[in-house]
């Protein structure tokens, strides 16, 4: 009994020492960075809350070794992984801690390149329904459809995980295999999870494309959709427009609904096809990073690249919806401030935000909101928070868009459904309309 206390008594003895390491490390490291956030920030009452700050954060983590039931299954970093994580995510909706595997996928998303299933998915009424499936991709070689639901990844059910976990369940390195558990619906509409479907899915190498569609409608108007902007994007759309300048089209829609956005500099490669030499794209604004003066603001300005130059003669243009956002809103207000295009659709999401990724030495990131953008005409209203209402109105259920996803994935347009792409290629035939 004697020694089996003792044995807990080294083991406590173990623990504090530990911890009474850990504090002082972290004590000492923080106390430097107090001591640079000093010299750098003008405002001496955040200052001196700052070791107070720090202080409450020790006693916590004290607390939680102390107290905490199954202390034994959560390690010292993960705890101060949660807590960058509740520092970054309550400065704004965008800014958040990417841990190594969502930072790898962020990138290879915006690359245009990873390991997957061919699928493109989103939430609908509380549901991970797949908008699209990649013609001969593995996914559509298992048999998977566009609009089935997915019910469960590797057994885990998705009712409780967001989209973006579900996708980073999805991917994986080529050649490994995921279990997809699917719910399809029946000619009603209606699912029954008394009789999912299961698919074993190889994964493979999956190129993204974020141009797609590109065709010439009645004869002489030329569809192209952007789904996002990426590296590869501008290179794309320009062999389409080179692509269509062929074919001696007259008039030019771009689809950018749904378009959450994506690089800023494909947004200004995209607009210098349409705009003259050195013409602003976007200005950007953001604090100055002057220790003497920290209120003050400085601004960038974005203007157009040379190279390539899409006919001024083609008239043209966008349309847009509640989910064109960030690089899509760039994008569209450039043009329209320009007076290139005409905005057709509803009005926009309204981020006016930018976001930069700053690596960290284990492999994860920070995304921070650094800065806001505007658009070239000073008298429009700021895009954040507020949105780009179009020239022309033209109102469209989301979930229609949706559904036509799979169609523009297969280089098809439906006309029939899509009252947008209608209204826009009737206005492009009344050129006194695009010429007020």
């Amino acid at each position: 009994m004697r020694a089996h206390a003792r044995t807990l008594h080294i083991q406590q003895m173990k623990r504090i020492h530990t911890l009474y390491v850990l504090s002082v490390l972290l004590l000492l490291n923080l106390f430097g960075g107090f001591s640079l956030y000093s010299q750098e920030s003008s405002q001496p009452s955040g200052d001196e809350d700052v070791l107070k700050e720090i202080d409450r954060l020790m006693g916590v983590l004290q607390l939680i070794r102390k107290n905490y039931v199954d202390i034994d299954k959560v390690s010292t970093a993960e705890l101060f992984k949660g807590a960058l994580q509740g520092m970054i995510e309550c400065l704004d909706e965008y800014s958040n801690f990417l841990p190594p595997v969502e930072y790898k996928s962020l990138v290879e998303e915006t690359d245009g390149h990873f390991g997957g299933v061919g699928v493109t998915v989103n939430t609908v009424d509380g549901k991970v329904v797949i908008l699209s499936v990649t013609k001969n991709g593995p996914s559509d070689r298992a048999g998977i459809k566009a609009g089935d639901v997915i019910y469960a990844v590797d057994g885990i059910k998705l009712t409780q995980e967001d989209t973006s976990n579900m996708v980073l369940r999805l991917r994986g390195q080529p050649g490994t295999k995921v279990k997809i558990t699917i719910l399809r619906p029946d000619e009603k509409g209606e699912l029954d999870d008394e009789r999912p479907l299961e698919f074993e899915v190889e994964r493979t190498m999956i190129t993204m494309p974020s141009v797609v569609a590109a065709q010439v409608l009645d004869g002489n108007i030329g569809f192209v959709r952007i789904k996002q902007f990426m590296e590869p994007t501008a290179d794309d759309l320009k062999k389409v427009l080179v692509d269509f300048e062929s074919k001696k089209v007259n008039g030019l829609i771009m689809d950018l609904r749904g378009n959450p956005g994506g690089l800023l500099e494909s947004a200004v490669a995209v607009c210098s096809f349409f705009l003259p030499k050195r013409s602003l794209v976007v200005t950007v604004k953001q604090h100055s990073d002057s220790h003497e003066n920290r209120e003050s603001e400085r601004f960038q300005e974005h203007f157009s690249l040379p190279g390539y130059h899409f006919s001024d003669k083609v008239k043209m243009i966008i349309l847009v919806d509640g989910e064109s956002a960030s690089a899509s809103e760039i994008t569209a207000g450039c043009l329209r401030d320009h007076r290139r295009a005409v905005l057709l659709g509803t009005k926009t999401f309204g981020k006016g935000s930018v976001q930069s990724i700053i690596d960290l030495e284990d492999g994860s990131a920070v995304k921070l909101t650094v800065a806001r953008y505007y658009t070239p005409d000073p008298n429009r209203p700021t895009i954040d928070k507020n949105g780009i209402v179009p020239d022309i109105t033209e109102p469209m259920r989301m979930a229609v868009i949706r559904d036509l996803e799979s169609g523009f994935e297969e280089n098809r347009v439906d006309l029939e459904k899509d009252t947008q792409l209608v209204r826009a290629l009737e206005v492009l035939r009344s050129f006194p309309v695009l010429n007020r």
